[in-house]
């Protein structure tokens, strides 16, 4: 949630940045202005009303003592009056700053000053890539070929168990996905510094709020009901990314400056309705309705904010570099950036049998927008409490990461060469037919 005192203060700013990301949020601002001046005026007539109902009050009680008994009844019904023009200010303030507040809820955050200007995708400038994509003497093959010549995924079986854009991983597949899982989260918890956490996989409502994915994408998740009860649906939802439950650790606490910086990672399962995404019902694993990820959250002082960005993101690479994968890293501009995030870089990596990069991390620093929502605190060195930022990426994300995996490292002969840090886990070099 932006910060109303610099909605007030700075509005045309803010209109400015918002109109960066082109979605029309601009247009609320003066709406919000106009519902808080009516809070804001509703309250101070209250407090108005309030102390002249407390001199009236003393009035009345020195009337009876000295036993004016009709005019301190007169008076008693003009506090009445006051009490009930109270009351009912009372409820224009509380109704002002719901609307006031429903607005914001819906409102993005405001990107960065360091964000290039874009409207989509197209805009997004490329910062670095690593490596050279891989070049074949033999016509590489897509990963839904290997997966079923090497059995390692069952699209038809997944297919009947749950509809389209589920996966179910066989043998070597379901093995692989497992190595990959437990070495980020070997690398993550043993060279960068982040405590393994493993969270549940539904949450409140509070949450979803909490990281900014509620209310506005409310359609693109799945609500849970507790047997067949109607009434219980939405009580919990399944988590979208383990970076709803584990950002939400800390929510309304106030944490001391000394805890700073928290550093998390978790794998999860992920499940997205992907409401109008195109791709989901084709075969094949480049979108799907349940994925792995291994997530990178941290908390951190904000002055601290865009350096430990920058170290998220080289923590998320590092894992596609000893994969041996080429990708390249991108910023993303204001256009097509994410609802919560200040500043956004994706890592895409390339899948030779795609022809194509994909996108296998975001890591966003999101400022104070998600620490506000959840009431997430500090107190600094001078004793004030401020709002740490929080940030959140993708550690890396599964199946993705999965397909250009194998399409990169397949071999003439139809098999799978497995990269050197994997084969401990795996206690094999080759994944053949």
């Amino acid at each position: 949630m932006l910060d109303i005192a610099v909605i007030r203060k700075q509005p045309e700013f803010v209109k400015e940045r918002l109109a960066t990301r082109h979605g029309g949020d601009e247009a609320h601002i003066n709406e919000i202005l106009a519902l808080d001046e009516h809070r804001r005026k509703a309250l101070a007539e209250v407090e108005s009303l309030k102390a002249l109902r407390n001199k009236v009050s003393r009035e009345i009680g020195a009337l009876l003592g000295q036993k004016k008994l009709d005019e301190a009844n007169a008076m008693k019904a003009e506090t009445k009056n006051l009490g009930d023009k109270i009351a009912a200010l009372d409820k224009q303030a509380v109704d002002a700053e719901s609307g006031r507040d429903a607005l914001m809820l819906r409102l993005p955050n405001l990107p960065h000053g360091s964000v290039p200007l874009g409207k989509s995708a197209e805009d997004n400038p490329e910062v670095r890539v690593h490596g050279e994509k891989p070049d074949y003497t033999f016509q590489p093959k897509s990963h839904v070929e290997l997966c079923e010549s090497l059995k390692l995924v069952d699209f038809a079986r997944a297919t009947k168990l749950s509809g389209s854009g589920f996966l179910l991983y066989t043998n070597w597949g379901a093995k692989l996905e497992r190595a990959l899982i437990q070495f980020m989260l070997d690398l993550h918890s043993t060279e960068h510094g982040y405590t393994e956490v493993s969270p549940p996989f539904m949450v409140g409502e509070q949450c979803l709020v909490g990281v900014g994915q509620f209310p506005k994408f409310k359609d693109q998740y799945y609500g849970v009901a507790e047997g067949d009860v109607a009434a219980n649906l939405g009580k919990l939802y399944l988590i979208p990314t383990a970076e709803t439950p584990v950002a939400n650790i800390h929510r309304e606490e106030l944490l001391k400056v000394e805890q700073l910086p928290i550093q998390y990672c978790a794998y999860t399962p992920c499940f997205r309705g992907e409401a109008g995404a195109a791709g989901v019902g084709t075969r094949g694993m480049i979108r799907v309705h349940q994925f792995d990820k291994v997530e990178l959250i941290k908390v951190v002082k904000p002055e601290a904010g865009y350096d430990e960005l920058e170290r998220m993101v080289a923590n998320a690479e590092r894992i596609l570099q000893l994969m041996g994968l080429h990708y390249r890293v991108i910023s993303l501009c204001t256009g097509d950036m994410g609802f919560g995030s200040a500043k956004t870089y994706d890592i895409e990596v390339w899948a030779p049998g795609q022809g194509s990069y994909l996108e296998v991390s975001s890591c966003s620093n999101c400022e104070d927008f998600q620490a506000r929502r959840m009431n997430l605190r500090f107190k600094d060195a001078d004793g004030q409490n401020k709002f740490p930022h929080i940030l959140n990426g993708s550690g890396t994300a599964l199946a993705r990461l999965f397909v250009a995996l194998v399409e990169t490292h397949q071999q003439a002969d139809g098999s799978v060469l497995v990269p050197e840090p994997l084969r401990p886990y795996l206690k094999t070099e080759r994944i053949t037919p």
